[in-house]
């Protein structure tokens, strides 16, 4: 649409806009240190958590990470490991082998391309093995504070649907649906309060609609 020459913002991408911020206002009220739920002391030991969360939960993330992180202290120690200690100290996390291999070659790279020190861009972390941008947007969020982008994860995915703030189902056409509508400086935060949210609240099964402080604006709610 033009007015006056000029090009228009869609009336649909303004109303989601205005309800980003309101959503996030209502959710900073219920979660005021929205923060991931991973256990890590360095840039590295997220890399691992957030790598190791794919298709489990960051409760198990948390009791194997417990044990990892007393194991091996450094970047090198990671890359240095036997493989089949490595796997065996993984075994109870789900895709154990390709987890396994990936973080230890990633360990390795580190080393090798990027001086022992875990990236801070997109373009790099992506390069890693087993690394894509959900990982990526995560570790750069909460380690490095940069936001290139919105973390999509299973809860970010299904309340992005409910809230209707975007009809995809693939993670990438919803994180762009995300970046269109939510200022860049609240990238990182509204990833975490989606998380947390989805977790506590509104969960696959059986969301608990009358417990929702969102209640009144999502078009999934039960009257």
């Amino acid at each position: 649409m033009i007015i006056s020459g000029k090009m228009s913002t869609p009336v649909r991408a303004v109303d989601n806009r205005e309800k980003v911020r309101t959503i996030i206002k209502l959710l900073r009220k219920e979660y005021p240190n929205p923060s991931t739920a991973l256990h890590y002391r360095s840039p590295f030991e997220m890399l691992v958590a957030t790598m190791l969360s794919a298709q489990s939960t960051d409760a198990q993330v948390n009791k194997v990470t417990a044990n990892l992180f007393r194991k091996y202290k450094t970047v090198q120690d990671y890359a240095d490991a036997s493989a089949d200690d490595f796997r065996n100290d993984l075994k109870s996390i789900n895709f154990f082998n390709n987890k396994a291999r990936n973080i230890q070659a990633s360990a390795r790279m580190i080393i090798g391309q990027f001086r022992g020190k875990v990236p801070d861009t997109m373009e790099d972390l992506t390069s890693l093995p087993g690394v894509a941008r959900k990982t990526a947007n995560i570790v750069l969020s909460n380690v490095y504070g940069i936001s290139e982008g919105i973390a999509v994860d299973t809860h970010v995915k299904r309340l992005s649907y409910r809230l209707g703030l975007s009809k995809h189902k693939d993670p990438v056409k919803i994180e762009k649906d995300l970046m269109e509508i939510t200022e860049k400086r609240n990238w990182g935060i509204i990833s975490n309060l989606l998380i947390l949210h989805g977790r506590r609240i509104c969960s696959a099964r059986n969301p608990k609609h009358h417990e929702c402080a969102l209640n009144s604006m999502c078009p999934s709610r039960e009257i």
